[in-house]
């Protein structure tokens, strides 16, 4: 829902036609603004935001974000889903230049200074997919973070699902143990507060965000793979990246009757490549009902026809409920309307650089994907790349991926041999100092070499402590040596299992 104010009500049969008349002539205002080239675009510029979790001496769950919040006394913190839950939102700047260098100076000091704060709490910040000592008694409804657009959003997902969100999902084996299975009920949407992401942000130009999107989609199979972070939950060693099932099945509003009808979930990869960004506004009025049916006093079409950007209140709304793995955003900045693509597949962690690495790895990919002669997604269908997204997440580094030219690949080859040259080169594209590409994808290459990404590290660490003591001990022994390696800020290719 992005940070829209909601009103915690119930509404009416007659407030979800309004609304759906609002989306439409929004969606007529956007067509004519895409037409008459009505976007700023000065230059491109990147944003990141960050969830993350907050836990206690005994590495448990600290539902304490509001008394966090308030201690950091800083608008760039502010809550999330769960009360174990923060979001910290760095401000927008120019891709090109030493911009990178200056953002992870500005996300360390943030994020230590964050954490002192929140230890005066008795909590501390952890940058990680999933919690892994989060338990089943942390999803009661009672922890949902207190602004009523949370509890307004998880009232209704319940009430169209009507019946208790399932959470059921297979793993990979731990060594030589059996595949380890996850069937769990909850009775609210919390399961996804177990979800923590890094969101990756770039403006683009009109003309040029459906090619940004496609190449989004593209990697996000290998994106997801080389930096999984999310093995762990409820206590079982489930996918690399447990966040995608995750995320999906906790936000659910389909009963099984609907799935079987092939209804789109609205945690949802898509199912086909785009011409313009218009195209998934579209899709999301066609396909999806709205959750929260707040209708503005704004008329979008009047509103440009008096030379004035209109707001798009009701689409940006219904956007913001449908979770698409790269999400298109329209938003203006001090009245003036950009387009951007949001990346949203990457989990939170291990350490700042690791994440950096990442987005340093998207941010040139997509531009080189982008400015082919040849688009990659007219050699290759849809359907693969998204086998590829659901394959790098349940598998990580061991995944097996496609890619038109080389065929089915792992991953780690795919990124040495063809994705990181690609990523250097659309960074010097982008204008990125070298020393950037050099410092941050320096260390995905060193990842890919290793095949240690955070997933690895939590899986074989839990492995060998369970040779002295039982799972639940040994995750929560785990997380505690993770906190104290992530705050080295050493990368996770580099950290020892003992």
């Amino acid at each position: 829902m992005g940070k829209q104010n909601v009103i915690s009500r119930a509404f009416r049969p007659g407030d979800r036609q309004r609304y759906r008349d609002k989306m439409q002539r929004g969606l007529d205002a956007l067509a004519r603004m895409l037409a008459d080239g009505n976007f700023s675009f000065p230059h491109q510029q990147m944003g990141l935001e960050m969830e993350l979790s907050l836990v206690d001496e005994g590495m448990n769950p600290s539902m304490s974000n509001a008394e966090v919040l308030e201690k950091i006394g800083d608008p760039s913190f502010t809550t999330e889903l769960g009360q174990h839950n923060l979001e910290f939102n760095v401000r927008p700047r120019v891709l090109a230049g030493r911009g990178a260098l200056e953002l992870e100076d500005e996300l360390r000091s943030s994020l230590v200074n964050a954490d002192s704060k929140a230890r005066d709490t008795g909590a501390k910040l952890v940058m990680i997919g999933t919690l892994p000592t989060l338990r089943s008694s942390h999803f009661d409804p009672r922890w949902l973070s207190h602004p009523a657009r949370y509890g307004l959003l998880n009232q209704q997902i319940c009430a169209a699902r009507g019946e208790e969100i399932l959470l059921h999902m297979a793993g990979t084996p731990l060594g030589e143990r059996e595949q380890e299975r996850l069937r769990s009920h909850a009775e609210s949407i919390l399961p996804s507060s177990a979800c923590t992401s890094v969101q990756l942000h770039l403006q683009v130009a009109p003309e040029d965000f459906a090619a940004h999107w496609n190449a989004a989609q593209c990697l996000a199979g290998v994106q997801v793979a080389v930096g999984a972070n999310s093995p762990f939950l409820l206590g079982k060693a489930l996918w690399q990246e447990t966040r995608i099932p995750l995320f999906q099945q906790a936000t659910d509003t389909r009963p099984e009757e609907l799935k079987n009808q092939g209804v789109r979930p609205r945690v949802w990869f898509g199912d086909r490549w785009i011409t313009s960004i218009f195209d998934l506004f579209e899709e999301n009025v066609r396909y999806f009902p709205s959750l929260m049916p707040e209708s503005e006093e704004e008329d979008p079409v009047a509103a440009l026809n008096s030379g004035r950007a209109p707001t798009l209140s009701e689409l940006r709304l219904h956007n913001g409920t449908i979770w698409r793995w790269n999400r298109p955003v329209y938003d203006l900045a001090e009245g003036v309307p950009h387009l951007r693509v949001e990346n949203r597949v990457l989990p939170a962690g291990p350490t700042v650089i690791d994440m950096l690495a990442n987005a340093a790895f998207f941010y040139g990919a997509q531009r080189a994907l982008a400015e082919q002669d040849r688009p990659l997604w007219s050699q290759m269908s849809f359907a693969a790349a998204e086998e590829n997204f659901y394959s790098g997440a349940r598998h990580g580094m061991n995944s097996r991926l496609y890619w038109p030219g080389l065929g089915w690949v792992p991953a780690d080859e795919l990124m040495l041999r063809k994705l990181l040259p690609m990523a250097y080169e659309g960074l010097r594209a982008c204008g990125v100092s070298a020393e950037i590409g050099e410092r941050h994808l320096g260390v995905l290459e060193q990842r890919c070499k290793t095949g240690q990404t955070g997933a690895a590290w939590q899986r074989e660490t839990v492995m060998r402590l369970q040779r002295s003591r039982d799972r639940q001990p040994a995750l929560i022994e785990m997380l505690r040596r993770y906190i104290e390696l992530s705050e080295s800020g050493e990368p996770v290719h580099t950290w020892p299992v003992t």
